[in-house]
């Protein structure tokens, strides 16, 4: 998700820290000290998300207590990731969890909270880790006016007074399947089943095998079974998108001690997709977080490790990881494969040269203001390809894949022809009204089949997405919605669409994406 954090993320875009339990290690302080850098990544009236490195100067820490005082009465933490956070008046505290306790001498770590404020929202004047006032605070007041940055589950402001009610498609509803999801290939600009049936992909994300286990809390934040799946089916749920982490799918050693991985991770993930098969779902596989350190514009944390979204897949592991994909899916064609979720190699080098930012998500190796080698969609297609994999593979553009513009003169070279276009929509985007969808998607979209991968808005309100929705109608466009996850109400921590495992939509976002979902026909 874009500046979504995935509450648990996010998705951004983000995580959930409800429910994130911490294993207390006891607080050693640093001798040479520390220094602390606050940032505002992205601000809206009421909300913002702010972003937190620590470093330890001199000396390792041994677990850590980060404490600070928000300057004013109406600031918060709403929600949290990477530690436990708490606040009391104005006192935030924010204590290390059990996989990100020791920290190296001059090394660092990274935490991040989606906030709230009323009147102003200035930046707390002063830092302590582990009792030890940090000298070296570089604080970030105000985000960047560019291009939409993005983490993972979405953060959203206020909820808007009053959203209008989704206008009534003209497709009738179709009703879940008795069988199995379809089977599907591309022909034209269309998805078609193996009898050559349209079938446009509508439904929605399932967060957490891109954060859970790399946060060291087990495979999925929530039920994953057949009841879990069976609420799904009266909101005419047709596809399940499934984020996934590259490094839990893989193994490393960067998967802390608590979160499911390697084979468990995957036979987690095969479950699942099985699972939604089995009761007529297309399941989408997808690529979320991944490896490589990233600490440039648009950065939601300073890791290594596959601990948030980067700009690019690596070219250490990405290759990998599709070969396995691939090769555990392949044959199924019910399966498909999006190569990597936000792309954002153009925020990556300050938007300076377009078309070097398209020529690296195609190609991959050097980028600018990339500090590891990258691997591009061909690299990734092709990876899937040498397997024998004939799945429908979605690729995306750029800006975190709002813009397609230029996707059909950079599209890889697939030589079994089954590739579509991916494209994320929010309201903090860029292209966010119809003269652009026009004129860029709807480009794309006469040429091969294209699916919003993520929608949503950062208020609890469905004014814009409907708007999308009933663009994507109009045109053959599909949409999936942000996010299938119990997080309680949607509210300015992310695009929330149930608030329980039941399927009970919350107010008004889930109830507004239902209400236009139940009457629409993916065959139509």
């Amino acid at each position: 998700m874009q500046l979504r954090v995935r509450l648990a993320a996010a998705a951004a875009g983000v995580l959930a820290a409800a429910g994130m339990s911490a294993i207390s290690v006891p607080a050693v302080a640093a001798p040479g000290g520390c220094s602390v850098q606050y940032k505002v990544v992205s601000e809206w009236q009421g909300g913002f998300q702010g972003d937190v490195a620590i470093t330890g100067l001199g000396g390792p820490l041994t677990g850590w207590t980060l404490e600070f005082d928000f300057p004013a009465a109406g600031q918060g933490v709403s929600n949290g990731w990477n530690a436990d956070w708490s606040q009391s008046g104005a006192h935030v505290t924010a204590k290390s969890l059990s996989w990100n306790g020791n920290v190296p001498a001059n090394g660092s770590v990274s935490i991040g909270f989606i906030g709230k404020w009323s009147g102003s929202n200035p930046v707390p004047a002063a830092f302590t880790v582990n009792g030890v006032t940090c000298n070296g605070a570089s604080p970030s007041p105000s985000p960047s006016p560019s291009p939409s940055p993005s983490p993972s589950p979405s953060p959203k402001p206020s909820p808007s007074p009053s959203p209008s009610p989704s206008p009534s498609p003209s497709s009738s509803p179709s009703p879940q399947p008795d069988g199995p999801a379809p089977q599907l290939h591309v022909s034209g600009n269309r998805l078609v089943t193996s009898a050559g049936k349209p079938y446009r992909l509508l439904g929605v994300n399932r967060s957490s095998g891109e954060f859970a286990c790399i946060q060291g809390r087990g495979m999925w934040d929530g039920p994953a079974d057949q009841a879990s799946v069976a609420a799904m089916k009266p909101w005419n749920i047709h596809v399940v998108r499934i984020p996934l982490n590259e490094e839990c799918w893989l193994g490393t050693g960067d998967v802390p001690s608590g979160g499911t991985s390697g084979a468990a991770y995957q036979q987690a993930v095969k479950d699942y997709v099985n699972l939604l098969i089995a009761n007529g779902i297309t399941p989408i596989v997808e690529m979320h977080w991944n490896y490589g350190q990233y600490t440039g514009p648009g950065a939601g944390c300073s890791d290594v490790a596959a601990t948030c979204q980067k700009p690019m897949p690596d070219a250490k592991y990405a290759p990998t990881f599709w070969t396995q994909v691939a090769n555990t899916f392949k044959g199924n064609n019910a399966v498909i494969f999006d190569l990597f979720n936000e792309p954002y190699p153009d925020a990556a080098n300050n938007w300076t040269d377009a078309t070097a930012a398209w020529t690296c998500l195609r190609d991959g190796g050097t980028c600018a203001g990339i500090g590891y080698q990258v691997a591009g969609m061909q690299t990734l297609v092709d990876a899937v390809r040498a397997t024998g994999a004939a799945n429908v593979i979605m690729t995306a553009g750029l800006t975190w894949t709002n813009d397609l513009s230029q996707w059909l003169n950079y599209k890889p070279k697939d030589p079994t022809g089954n590739l579509m276009a991916s494209w994320h929509s929010y309201n903090f985007n860029g292209c966010v009204d119809t003269t652009c969808w026009n004129n860029t998607i709807g480009a794309v979209a006469a040429k091969v089949p294209v699916v919003a991968g993520e929608i949503g808005q950062n208020t609890c309100a469905h004014d814009y997405i409907d708007k999308v929705m009933n663009w994507a109608d109009a045109n053959g466009v599909g949409y999936l919605a942000w996010t299938w996850n119990a997080w309680g109400v949607c509210d300015s921590s992310g695009n929330v669409l149930i608030t329980d495992a039941n399927g009970t939509p919350t107010s008004t976002f889930g109830e507004g994406f239902k209400a236009h979902l139940v009457t629409q026909n993916p065959y139509a």
